[in-house]
Parts: C-alpha cells; sequence; structure tokens
C-alpha cells in the first residue's frame, strides 16, 4: 500500500467474491491482487481471471502487499476469518450478514479496534435506485410525511446455492436478504423500534427459512411491513409507500411505477357510491378522476461515492464511512429480534434498548 492506493485481496472466490474485483476496479484507489479459496477449481477460477492464487489463507495474510482484505465466504466462518485478518495487520470488509450473531460481531469489533483496522461491511443494498427513490420521496416530502411503507423482494425459485440451506452456517432469508431490507428501513427511520412482531414460512420443508413477514413500528409513529418470499409466483410491489399527501409505488427492479396524490387545485367533492360486492360503498370507492394528480416515479437520490470508493477514502484519508458499524449492529439486533418473535409466538418491544 502506498499513500493514494490499496490492494486487496479475497477470501471466497465463489460468485460474490468473483463479483467483487469489478466492484472493486470501479474505484481506481483499489486493485484487487489475489483470491484464496478451499476449492481447487475456483483458484483455477481466479488464475484465469488474472489473479494471484494463494496456496492457503496464511499465505494470504503473510504478503505484505495486500492491505485490505474481502471476507466473502458462508456466514458461519466471517468471524474467525475476519479476526484472523484484523491481527495480521489488515484492513478488512466482511460480505453480509457479517456475523451469525451481534455478540460474534462486538468480538470482531473489538479486536478490530485494538489493532487499529478498519473493518466494514458490504451493505450494498443502499445504493440500489428504489431505495434511493424511496428516501428521495422523504426527502423532498413529495407525499408529505411518510408514516407507513411495504418493502418486499420475492420469487418464485427457492432456496438458491448449496450451504443457504444449512442452519449452522447461516442461511435462510431473514439472513440472506431480510438484511438487506432491515438496513434500508433503519436508514429510512433513525428512531427506535418500538415493536416488531414476525412470521417465518417453512414451506419448502428445509431447515432454515424460505421467506418470512416482519411487521415493525418506530416511535416515530412510522410503520412498516417488511418481507421475503422464495415462492411468490405473482409477485407484489417492491416499495409502497403511504404518505400524508399521496401514495407512491415502485413495482419492481425496473423501477416502474408511480405517485398518486390529491390536487389541490381542485374543487372537492365526494367520491360517487360503488358496487362491492352485494352493496356499495364511499369510503373504499376510488376518488374521483379530476380530484387527484398521478405523477412518475422521481428519480432516485445520488449518493456522493460509491461503496469501495467510500473504503479507500476511510482507510487513506481518515473519512467517515457510509457504512457504519453501528447501523450494522441495529440490523443485527433487530434480526435477532425477528428470531425470537417467531420462535416465542410474541412481538418483541424496546429493541434498541436491547444493544
Amino acid at each position: 500500500m502506498d499513500g493514494n492506493f490499496l490492494q486487496m485481496a479475497i477470501v471466497g472466490y465463489g460468485g460474490m467474491g468473483a463479483y467483487h474485483v469489478n466492484l472493486a476496479h470501479a474505484s481506481e484507489r483499489i486493485r484487487v491482487k489475489g483470491a484464496f479459496d478451499i476449492n481447487a477449481s475456483r483458484l483455477r477460477l481466479a488464475l484465469s481471471h488474472g489473479l494471484v492464487a494463494y496456496p492457503s489463507f496464511d499465505a494470504l495474510l503473510d504478503d505484505k502487499d495486500v492491505a485490505l482484505v474481502l471476507i466473502a465466504t458462508p456466514n458461519d466462518v466471517h468471524k474467525a476469518l475476519a479476526i484472523r485478518a484484523l491481527e495480521a495487520g489488515k484492513h478488512v470488509i466482511c460480505e453480509k450478514p457479517v456475523t451469525l450473531t451481534t455478540l460474534e460481531f462486538q468480538e470482531v469489533l473489538a479486536v478490530a479496534e485494538k489493532v487499529g483496522r478498519v473493518f466494514m461491511v458490504h451493505q450494498n443494498r443502499r445504493w440500489d435506485d428504489d431505495y434511493l427513490i424511496v428516501r428521495r420521496l422523504q426527502q423532498d416530502k413529495s407525499i408529505g410525511e411518510i408514516f407507513h411503507l411495504e418493502s418486499r423482494v420475492q420469487g418464485a425459485n427457492g432456496i438458491p446455492g448449496d450451504w443457504r440451506h444449512s442452519p449452522a452456517q447461516g442461511g435462510g432469508m431473514v439472513l440472506d436478504w431480510g438484511v438487506h431490507l432491515l438496513d434500508q428501513l433503519l436508514l429510512l427511520d433513525r428512531s427506535e423500534i418500538n415493536r416488531v412482531y414476525a412470521s417465518l414460512s417453512y414451506a419448502l420443508g428445509h431447515e432454515v427459512d424460505d421467506g418470512f413477514t416482519a411487521h415493525i413500528t418506530f416511535t416515530s409513529g412510522l410503520t412498516a411491513h417488511i418481507e421475503v418470499g422464495t415462492t411468490n409466483y405473482i409477485k407484489l410491489p417492491r416499495w409502497y409507500v403511504k404518505g400524508t399527501e399521496g401514495t407512491a409505488l415502485i413495482a419492481d427492479w425496473d423501477l416502474s411505477g408511480y405517485v398518486v396524490a390529491p390536487d389541490r387545485q381542485a374543487e372537492v367533492t365526494d367520491p360517487l357510491p360503488i358496487q362491492a360486492g352485494v352493496g356499495l360503498t364511499k369510503t373504499m370507492a376510488p376518488p374521483n378522476e379530476d380530484a387527484v394528480v398521478t405523477w412518475p416515479l422521481p428519480k432516485p437520490l445520488s449518493p456522493r461515492v460509491g461503496f469501495y470508493d467510500n473504503v479507500a477514502e476511510v482507510i487513506l484519508d481518515g473519512a467517515e464511512p457510509m457504512v457504519k458499524n453501528a447501523e450494522v449492529l441495529r440490523v443485527m439486533n433487530l434480526m435477532a429480534a425477528i428470531f425470537t418473535s417467531w420462535h416465542e409466538r410474541r412481538a418483541v418491544e424496546n429493541i434498541d434498548r436491547l444493544i
């Protein structure tokens, strides 16, 4: 490492580890030197991509040119690998979920503080455009104050991969996708979490959850419905956001959707009753067409820099991390509360006070 440049090595050169090569190279201040994997075929793949293939984790740690280590292995070994890398004097990036428990994460953070090295978690969904559109809606208050939101990811392909079916290795959808949706949610509302009630799905017969739903309330008054499913042949919207002055819908990753709000210039008129089943209703009738306006979704907020540019800034320039460990700890604590709610069949309250 010189004063303006970082060399990185990857532990775990599977699909995600290999993906990080392009992510890192998007930053002019980071270059991937090599990789280590216990699978020989993946080491050969790293070689074919022009990387050094380290014969062991120790060999990787012994490389003095490597200042930064990325951990992209199954979840159960994150803690041990991170601690060894930190104690070897390396800065560390870890894939999500950072560890299996909050206690393990706190142990890693204690080592990072002791040795004076940077430890950051790759919470990459903070850079997703759909989420950044919701951030724009919140910032601009174009639908007023947001008081309820629903955030979902759904598919019908079951649980992919191998180790993701294993409880011991940290499989299941709470840890795989829930960690992303909860991270986004807790950035949208930083007030204390009042209460969470969750239900996990085991419809596919695995030992790990194939989906979950969680209802979360905050002291600010915001309520949120978070849902992940792998058995949904008809998907619900990615985001459904209710504000005091309108509603926004983001249908899918393609950012299709729209905003509907009352037309403040229109004359207020009562809605016309509609036939609803065997009865009539005005309450559930659509508003008169001339009483509302519909417009496209706003453009997403633009993050100042990408993840790896920020990693370089933190290590080389002493900048503030965009993914703070205190934020990650809060997500870990909320995931623990979701598991508790399901296993004990009850709501869990005052989650933030348990950290």
